[in-house]
């Protein structure tokens, strides 16, 4: 380890543990199973708020998916103002939109619903409007004064997890560059886990976004800066990925597979709250930023590629893995169980139909990209760093 990768370490770990990630942290109230979101809807009105800006796109809301919520919160006395403004990786022009929304309906909460993009949006939005501020005053580590305005997650995905987190991902409006707004008061006040909402995902974004479940898992799993708690939702979230997630993309309809995916999606989001990921997304977010590939699609592709890097260091950790998930046989070496696991999720990507490789890399973009992700990996705690020239062999394998 060099010395300047010592130093950003050291400044990443004192900004974003020193003041409040080394602390016990709230988790949000969980309503689980079927009808669980019009549960949340009526907690939503028992805690006395009475109009709540509700953050989601415009597919879920033409759709009819939001109306069932709708109607529970007006039975529970709940006025409500839509914001159906957030896109995929939304930036800090889309977040002030609703910021500015939120103010002019005179709201007292924000309840996100939809896939991880709304929910980041709705956090950013929930903190900057207790805040007095918009969406690019809040990048970094608490950077304002006041927690976040009540707020409520459906989450209508299971893969960010990030109904569990206290951490949210905005893109810069120029040069979509992802950044990130932590803030302990991030973290929901309740969120619902509710199976009914996902089953009519496609079997495609089932697929990318279960992946994604499991990058957090295993990514935090792996993490130096992993505990006891991080390590158990880590471990269950692997468990209930490789169990479910299959299933989930072949039988849609099938709500225990679905809600056993919400849990895991969930469960990874508390891990990486405080263990944080590594190489995967450093690649991943930067492809998203330079060619908007979906996130978990991305750490679908380039997760076995990283986990074939760093084997050799994460190799009891990975043998762990196995050994939960009922993987390999009795005996096994943990060199045997790593490569097992390391197997598994190259079948499990061919099972539920993640490419292999992606044909909007260009070459001329490939130093570029590979100096962002190495920066980026340089602020985790991944078991060891990858050289640039690891890296790009990594582009060039998912290269078209």
């Amino acid at each position: 380890m060099t010395a300047l990768h010592r130093k950003m370490i050291f400044r990443t770990r004192q900004a974003l543990m020193g003041t409040f990630m080394a602390k016990p942290q709230p988790k949000a109230m969980i309503f689980l199973g079927p009808g669980s979101s019009t549960q949340l809807a009526q907690a939503i009105g028992r805690f006395g708020l009475r109009n709540t800006l509700v953050v989601t796109d415009k597919p879920l809301r033409e759709l009819g998916v939001l109306d069932t919520t709708l109607a529970a919160l007006a039975s529970a006395g709940v006025s409500t103002t839509v914001y159906d403004g957030v896109v995929p990786d939304p930036t800090q022009k889309i977040v002030d939109e609703g910021i500015a929304q939120y103010r002019q309906s005179g709201c007292d909460a924000v309840l996100a619903f939809g896939g991880g993009s709304s929910i980041d949006a709705a956090k950013v939005i929930a903190l900057a409007v207790a805040n007095g501020c918009v969406a690019a005053d809040c990048i970094g580590a608490k950077k304002c004064k006041l927690p976040a305005a009540p707020l409520f997650a459906i989450p209508t995905t299971a893969g960010t997890g990030s109904e569990g987190t206290f951490i949210a991902v905005i893109s810069n409006n120029e040069t979509h560059a992802k950044d990130g707004v932590i803030d302990p008061s991030l973290i929901p006040r309740a969120a619902a886990l509710d199976p009914e909402l996902m089953c009519g995902l496609p079997p495609h974004i089932t697929a990318a976004t279960g992946m994604d479940a499991l990058t957090h898992a295993i990514e935090s799993y792996v993490a130096r800066w992993g505990n006891d708690d991080t390590d158990y939702y880590g471990l269950a979230s692997c468990r209930l990925v490789f169990d479910n997630l299959a299933e989930a993309c072949h039988n849609g309809e099938n709500l225990e597979a679905r809600e056993a995916m919400a849990l895991a999606s969930y469960y990874g989001g508390l891990a990486i709250s405080h263990a944080l990921v590594g190489y995967v997304h450093a690649i991943s977010h930067n492809l998203g930023a330079k060619y908007g590939v979906p996130h978990g699609l991305g750490n679908a592709m380039v997760l076995p590629h990283v986990m074939e890097l760093i084997q050799p260091q994460a190799q009891e950790k990975f043998a762990d893995i196995a050994r939960h998930c009922g993987m390999g046989s009795p005996g096994d070496s943990s060199a045997t169980l790593a490569q097992t696991l390391v197997d598994r999720v190259w079948a499990l990507n061919e099972e539920i139909s993640i490419p292999r490789t992606t044909d909007v890399i260009q070459a001329g973009d490939i130093d570029g990209l590979v100096q962002a992700a190495i920066s980026e990996g340089g602020n985790y705690a991944s078991p060891r760093f990858i050289s640039e020239q690891e890296c790009r062999n990594i582009l060039m394998a998912i290269s078209a």
